[in-house]
Formats: structure tokens, sequence, C-alpha cells
């Protein structure tokens, strides 16, 4: 039986083809490995609710964000969230594990109301210092303007595991979804608007 993941990956090779992408997504699938088994027990236990949706992602690919395999390095679009003109790279499962305390530290004068005019969904925990956020993507502007993390620590109207998209200018800490299936299965659904004739790398 297909997981979500691969649901996933077959979807968007076939939004690859359908945007005259083929070339760019054979030579992706020809060159990419999947993570260790070694790298996922280490994610696995320094995080030990992580999706197994997630993990089928780094069991693909293990990583898609300036990531060497072989002798290439690759910077490819493989992820979107509910904005289509952001298009997202996966962090490999040793950058996902070297950026996993990195929320609290990047967010905390947003979180904690240093700035003006920072939107903050009601579901997402306003204080920085508790936040438990796993890093898994960043915007293919080198993660400047969106990161994407799945929150293990929500506000009590929250979900345990939902799927927190960062924008910044407008600053927004936005709830996207509830879990990381259903992060996938938006994606799906919006047939991966973030892959154009226009836009591929």
């Amino acid at each position: 039986m297909d997981t979500i993941a691969d649901k996933y990956i077959s979807g968007l090779k076939r939004a690859y083809y359908n945007a005259k992408g083929k070339d760019i997504w054979d030579h992706f699938e020809n060159i990419k490995h999947g993570a260790s088994q070694e790298d996922l027990d280490k994610l696995k236990a320094a995080c030990p609710n992580i999706s197994n949706a997630l993990i089928n992602l780094l069991q693909y690919v293990d990583g898609t964000y300036w990531r060497t395999y072989g002798d290439e390095d690759i910077a490819f679009t493989l992820l979107g969230s509910d904005l289509s003109k952001r298009r997202y790279y996966l962090l490999s499962s040793q950058q996902i594990l070297e950026n996993q305390d990195d929320a609290p530290y990047n967010y905390q004068d947003y979180l904690d109301g240093e700035y003006d005019g920072v939107d903050i969904d009601e579901k997402i925990l306003k204080n920085a210092k508790d936040l438990n956020w796993l890093h898994f993507s960043d915007c293919t502007n080198n993660g400047g303007t969106s990161q994407l993390y799945i929150d293990y620590s929500p506000s009590e109207k929250g979900t345990i595991g939902q799927v927190v998209r960062f924008l910044h200018d407008p600053n927004e800490f936005e709830v996207i979804a509830n879990s990381f299936d259903a992060y996938l299965q938006m994606l799906i659904d919006y047939e991966f608007h973030f892959i154009r004739e226009d836009n591929l790398d």
C-alpha cells in the first residue's frame, strides 16, 4: 500500500513533467539517494515523535537544500506551502538535527512582542523558550523569507504535530496543516501549484 509520501512523490513527478521539467526531474532522480539508516536512527532518537511521512520522504531523498550527491550540489524544489509563489527545499536528516533547537533562538523577539505587526496564529504557543519545533524546510531563496516547522508544542487551541509556516515581511506565523500527512495532502490537493513552467530551477 502506498504511503502519503509515495503518493506525494508520484504526484510531484507528474507536476514536473507537466511543467516541461522532465529533464530536471529525471536528473534529480538519477543522482539523489535517501538518508542512511544511521542518520534516520539519530533523527528518531532526537525526535521520537517525528512524522513517519517525513521519514519516508527522507528515505527517498536526504535533502534538497544545497545538498551534495556524488560530485554535484543540488538545490531542488521538493515542497510548497499554502502560498503558491513560495517554493521550498527539504532539509537533509543532518540539517534537521543541526537545526532542531533553532526556533526559540530565531523567533524569540517575534513571539515575545519585541516587534509590532507580527501575525501569530492562535494555535501557536507565544512563549518562545517553550517551543519544540522541528525545522524541516527552507524557502528557495536560501530560507530568507520563509521556513516550515512541525510543532510539538502547540497552544491549547492547536494540535501536536501541526505544520507552521513562518513568513518574513510581513512577519507571520501560520498553522497551515494539522499534521505532516495533512500538509502533504494539502499540496496534492492544490495540484502542486508551486511547480510551474516559468519557475523551474
